[in-house]
């Protein structure tokens, strides 16, 4: 036992950072962890200051999936918000870009949990794999249905139906994650991209993430549906605030102000 919190929060100017804090059961998710993680998401999402969030682990794990043990004694994992899916952040919606900073191996639900951020940085000793078949499951966390829309379906199918490793070079040659660092580089290579991402206007980029997912599950980039919901988007966008002062500050040849309106 252990009167560590099972997640840690801090804002490191307008990133949010959540840090999973069960480095002995390699950051696996039990009810607390699920409660922390959602409830901090739900604090990056309402906190007008904060422009991007992070979620990295303690020790040599990212996280290593579901605290069997608890599971096996009977205990209750998912938390008191199912609906925010596996670790409180799985089929958790938030409207600001997420990045993954993946510290070590992020096996089973760790590998989804990545998968549910935006980006990812991942460090060169670090490892991600979806199990789950071999122990009679299968990647229910949103591998099964995450892993084939950001790889080679090809790729993806070996990944799920053989439960193998793969290792950070794999991961970032296949476009899984956007940078590789090394082990002490990882949390300053993911602060130094969430403020650059951060650096540009909230509500545009609240939208822009908007768009790119609702427009994925449109599934063809030639739809009707796709195109009304860009347009939609450009409306909101274009007479706002940010808009406004983006355009002023360029012609004036200075930084941005940004409102967030």
């Amino acid at each position: 036992m252990t009167d560590e919190p099972a997640v840690l929060y801090h804002r490191d100017g307008t990133v949010g950072v959540i840090t999973l804090n069960r480095p002995k059961a390699m950051n696996s998710a039990n009810a607390a962890l699920s409660d922390l993680v959602g409830e901090y998401l739900e604090q990056i999402a309402a906190d007008p200051e904060v422009r991007v969030g992070v979620i990295t682990g303690t020790g040599r794990a990212f996280c290593a999936g579901m605290d069997l043990k608890a599971f096996a004694a009977g205990e209750d994992v998912a938390g008191k918000h199912p609906e925010w899916g596996f670790a409180g952040a799985a089929q958790h919606w938030i409207d600001k870009p997420l990045i993954a900073a993946v510290n070590g191996f992020a096996f089973g639900g760790g590998a989804e949990l990545m998968l549910a951020c935006d980006l990812a940085v991942i460090s060169s000793t670090a490892s991600i794999a979806v199990p789950e078949v071999k122990r009679g499951l299968f990647a229910a966390g949103g591998g099964a249905v995450r892993l084939a829309r950001l790889l080679p379906r090809r790729l993806a199918a070996e990944l799920l139906l053989t439960g193998r490793p793969l290792t950070a070079p794999e991961a970032l040659a296949a476009g899984l994650v956007n940078r590789m660092v090394e082990p002490d580089e990882l949390m300053p290579a993911t602060l130094e991209l969430a403020r650059e991402i951060g650096a540009n206007a909230p509500l545009a980029l609240q939208v822009t993430k908007q768009v790119m997912y609702r427009s994925l599950a449109a599934g063809d980039d030639w739809t009707d549906e796709a195109w009304a919901e860009n347009a939609a988007a450009f409306a909101k966008i274009a007479v706002s605030a940010d808009a406004a002062e983006g355009a002023t500050a360029f012609a004036e040849k200075r930084d941005p102000v940004w409102t967030g309106k």
